[in-house]
């Protein structure tokens, strides 16, 4: 597919030259799609990556499970019943990694400025690029053909003059697409978008917004930076800004995660351990998920606990040994979590992270002796 056409990025640019060409590159249901080309059976079939079991949770969803409402973190049971004739696969961490491999190999024909943020799509600075192309809208075109000529899979792409609006470009035209913001369309753009389409938007915070009579990117803009900083806190400036279409974040290349981590914002508060203990089942498969596809392990398990009057704590253990499998991940976090019971106040949000990170592969290692 086409995009508009890319004067104002790639023409258009102010007198100090400062307006940078981002490019936010997104593969296309990586997972799915991985499995559906190497399996001619799995084509045009509902497909899902993860564990059919009772307390499994799907990793990612084929285009064909997502129009039943199959969504990844998703859990495997709910996913079955949206979807009876979903099928589910076992995730191939090691091919995925390959995969993304052959991927970054492109990035890096065009631009040393790559930051990825998972297996599956990245962000791309080509403001000066090394194939000395003028437009970024012509090198999205071309990494998304090479893409599909050594992978046999598709992307999409965004491009733009900030990360934010890249990004929300590469979600425009999903599948197979690339879209183009210019600087002229920015903040127009941004203004007709539903609040909970912006990154960093969360449900939770989606309907705080809407509480607050905030649903597109106007009604934001129409805010002063002191009431979204009162209502949001830090958040609040940041929110400020992309309504304004404006990110002034830098591409960083190969950044060095401190630790990896996840956490949800419940539609109501919890105040029993099962259904805390159900809540944190997708916040820990999504962590362990990023330990499988990047072969990193932690030391130190950290859970984070959000009340229903936003009062935040934390409670940390750290063990000589990495944390070896997710079951171990699991018990650990609520291990952490049942001290915790019984709570006066509800509970709003549930998170784990892990930290001190080592890159290494890890086989069972049986149980682990952690200390506070």
């Amino acid at each position: 597919m086409r995009a508009p056409e890319p004067e104002a990025l790639d023409g258009d640019a102010p007198a100090d030259g400062a307006r940078r060409k981002i490019i936010h590159v997104d593969m296309d249901a990586f997972f799915a799609s991985v499995e559906q080309r190497d399996n001619a059976e799995l084509r045009g079939r509902p497909v899902a990556v993860g564990g059919s079991s009772e307390r499994g949770v799907v990793a990612a969803a084929s285009y064909e499970a997502r129009k039943f409402g199959v969504r990844s973190a998703m859990p495997s049971v709910t996913a079955k019943r949206k979807c009876p004739e979903l099928i589910f696969v076992t995730p191939r961490f090691d091919v995925y990694k390959a995969v993304s491999l052959q991927i970054r190999e492109i990035f890096a024909e065009y631009t040393p400025l790559i930051e990825p943020l998972s297996l599956d799509e990245a962000y791309l600075d080509v403001t000066e690029n090394l194939q000395g192309v003028a437009s970024a809208t012509e090198i999205a075109e071309q990494i998304r053909a090479k893409i599909r000529r050594v992978t046999h899979l598709t992307a999409s792409a965004g491009v733009s003059y900030n990360k934010f609006l890249a990004k929300l470009a590469s979600d425009h035209r999903k599948p197979d697409g690339l879209f183009v913001i210019t600087p002229k369309m920015g903040a127009r753009f941004v203004e007709t978008l539903p609040v909970e389409t912006f990154q960093g938007v969360g449900p939770a915070t989606a309907a705080k917004m809407r509480r607050l009579g905030i649903e597109t990117g106007l009604d934001l803009r129409a805010r002063s930076l002191a009431f979204l900083q009162q209502s949001f806190g830090k958040s609040g400036e940041a929110y400020y800004w992309i309504s304004r279409g404006v990110d002034e974040r830098p591409v960083r290349a190969d950044r060095v995660r401190k630790s990896i981590g996840a956490e949800n914002t419940f539609p109501r508060d919890l105040f029993e351990f099962e259904p805390m203990c159900e809540a944190l089942r997708p916040v820990l498969a999504k962590v362990w998920r990023h330990c499988e596809a990047s072969d990193i392990r932690g030391r130190t398990i950290t859970l984070k606990v959000k009340y229903a009057d936003f009062k935040q704590i934390t409670r940390s253990r750290s063990g000589e040994d990495v944390i070896a499998s997710l079951a171990d991940l699991e018990r650990l976090s609520l291990g952490l979590l049942a001290p915790l019971l019984p709570v006066k106040k509800g509970v709003r949000l549930l998170g784990v992270s892990l930290s001190s990170l080592s890159q290494t592969r890890v086989k069972d290692r049986g149980q682990l002796a952690l200390a506070l």
